[in-house]
């Protein structure tokens, strides 16, 4: 059985639009998938429809023997521990502290009192202090996230997602607003640390040289259904155009 399998995976929005059309695939422990395609092809649904941030129309969605389209809300707060997610807009609290947003990725694991309070435990504040070493931001632990730049705030984001100890991370396009030298610079972090962690990556990401540098398999969508799955080296210039729809 694979670590995460997508089967049959369809969403619908009220508006009529077809987002995903019968989307299946599997991902292996460890592995580091990128999914690519043009805007609008269902990139950032199927992440979101994966940990049920959105909901999905039909199709199933097991992850390491769980079937999450049945989770109640309980069940479903439970296993979300395990998945991480890392935003393109980051999805900071502007206003508070770095070592506050980090610790964040602990909220579904802590009461809401000692949420409401910031009384968090002693460990998972040690922990966090030490991701904000790992990914380089242990500096500004103290400054507010909005006074950091674009490749720090992904920074903070990257251990506020691996706080949760996670079995997955579902990263979201994450350096689509970054400089070219910060976007390796964040590639190489959330790459590295996927591999010290032993944690599986599904990664939307539009740059498709990146894709080929850091996956071990890539996804290629286009208008909600996948046209291409593969290691990068199947990937030639007619499997781009038919990813693309390139002229």
């Amino acid at each position: 059985m694979a670590f995460l399998e997508i089967k049959d995976l369809k969403k619908i929005y009220p508006t009529g639009e077809e987002a995903l059309k019968g989307i299946t695939f599997n991902i292996n422990t460890n592995e580091f998938i990128s999914v690519i395609g043009p805007s609008g092809g269902g990139k950032s649904t199927l992440l979101r429809c994966i940990n049920r941030l959105i909901e999905p129309t039909s199709g199933s969605i097991v992850f390491e023997g769980i079937e999450m389209t049945h989770l109640n809300r309980k069940q479903l707060k439970l296993t979300r521990r395990r998945i991480g997610m890392i935003f393109q807009e980051f999805n900071l609290i502007d206003r508070l502290p770095v070592i506050i947003n980090v610790l964040c990725g602990r909220l579904g694991s802590t009461s809401l009192l000692r949420s409401l309070f910031r009384k968090f435990h002693k460990s998972d504040v040690e922990k966090a202090i030490e991701l904000c070493e790992r990914v380089g931001i242990k500096d500004h632990i103290y400054k507010r996230a909005d006074e950091l730049s674009g490749g720090q705030r992904q920074r903070v984001g990257v251990a506020r997602a691996l706080i949760q100890n996670p079995d997955i991370l579902l990263v979201d396009e994450p350096i689509s607003s970054l400089d070219m030298r910060i976007q390796h610079e964040v590639m190489d972090l959330i790459c590295s640390l996927c591999k010290e962690e032993n944690v599986a990556a599904l990664v939307s990401i539009h740059d498709v040289k990146l894709a080929v540098e850091y996956s071990n398999r890539i996804l290629g969508l286009q208008d909600g259904v996948v046209v291409f799955e593969g290691t990068s080296d199947k990937l030639d210039k007619e499997t781009l155009n038919r990813i693309y729809k390139y002229d």
